[in-house]
Formats: C-alpha cells, structure tokens, sequence
C-alpha cells in the first residue's frame, strides 16, 4: 500500500474504533448508573462490547462517510491496476494453452 493509502486506511480505522469506544464508554456509564440492563447474567463486558457494536455501527455509517469516500477513492485505482494486470496473465496464459494444443 502506498503511504496516502495507508494514512487514510489507518485514519478511518482510528476514527472508528474512537467511536467505538467513546460508544462504549458511553454505555458502561448508563449501565453503572442503572439506565440500561448491567448485564446478562456474568458476562457484563461481553454485553457492553456488543450493544457499543450495535450501537457505533450506524454511528460510523453516518459520520465517517465522507472519510470512507476519501479512502475508497484512493484504493480503487489499486484495485483496477490488480484487476487489469490479473487479466493480462490470463490472457497471456490462455495465449500459451493454445500454443501448446
């Protein structure tokens, strides 16, 4: 990956997992001050772990979508230039199997 491609990779990843965990803090604050359910039965963490996914997801649908655009716009040409260069040796291959019958 090239650096541009990278640093937008990791900044949207970063903003992410932060909403993730400002989600989960958020919730373990509601749950320790009795607003939403503790836990099911042992497995508090797990619990809030999983309602901070639930609940960041569309969060981060929302807010991170003019970021997911920047990097999707720098990794595309990436992905074209693999696909066109795997259809090159494609066609190079089948060039060589009709050589060869």
């Amino acid at each position: 990956m090239s650096t541009n491609t990278t640093a937008a990779t990791l900044r949207y990843t970063g903003m992410r997992l932060g909403i993730f965990a400002v989600c989960f803090a958020v919730l373990a604050v509601l749950a320790y001050v009795g607003v939403i359910p503790e836990s099911i039965g042992t497995a508090n963490p797990l619990w809030l772990a999983v309602l901070a996914i639930v609940v960041s997801a569309p969060i981060s649908l929302v807010v991170l979508r003019g970021q997911r655009e920047a990097m999707s716009q720098q990794i595309v040409p990436r992905i074209e230039r693999a696909r066109s260069n795997a259809k090159a040796k494609l066609d190079a291959n089948r060039g060589m199997e009709d050589d060869a019958a």
